[in-house]
């Protein structure tokens, strides 16, 4: 197979990363804004060299929240890709992992700002492209097994 000018430079603007979709014990899911941005999303970012996508969303996730993942919890939703929101001409390709936190997730390194949202309720905030179209409707069908799983056990 051979790639045509178009491919490469589509290659050259993908930007491939992980993020977690976390929802809490409400059913609420985490977003995160970076500083001097705008726009929520799922904390995650960039996989380094050599590294599998569960490695580099732990080590995102320290970096950026100060907290853990719960490893055991981690399952992967897919590969989705969307328009990058921050870097223009860019696109983003994300693994995106349901994923458990383990400690009180705070603000760190480049994150200036995080929220925890209901997912099934109108969100007032700015939304990345990929948080938008694809992680939101995830946490909804997150929050429903959340929600299913609490009520089984209160039976």
């Amino acid at each position: 197979m051979t790639t045509s000018p178009s491919d490469e430079e589509d290659e050259e603007r993908l930007i491939r990363i992980v993020a977690a979709i976390a929802v809490n014990a409400a059913g609420e899911t985490l977003l995160v804004r970076k500083r001097g941005t705008s726009a929520f999303m799922q904390p995650g970012g960039k996989l380094a060299e050599g590294e599998t996508p569960l490695d580099a969303l732990e080590r995102e996730i320290f970096e950026e929240l100060g907290c853990a993942i719960e490893r055991v919890s981690c399952r992967s939703l897919g590969v989705f890709r969307a328009p990058a929101a921050n870097e223009p001409g860019h696109r983003v390709e994300a693994e995106l992992f349901a994923a458990g936190l383990a400690g009180e997730p705070r603000a760190a390194g480049e994150i200036e700002e995080l929220v925890w949202v209901d997912p099934g309720a109108d969100i007032n905030l700015p939304l990345a492209p990929l948080t938008r179209d694809h992680a939101i409707p995830l946490a909804r069908d997150l929050k429903r097994d959340v929600s299913t799983e609490n009520d089984s056990l209160r039976l």
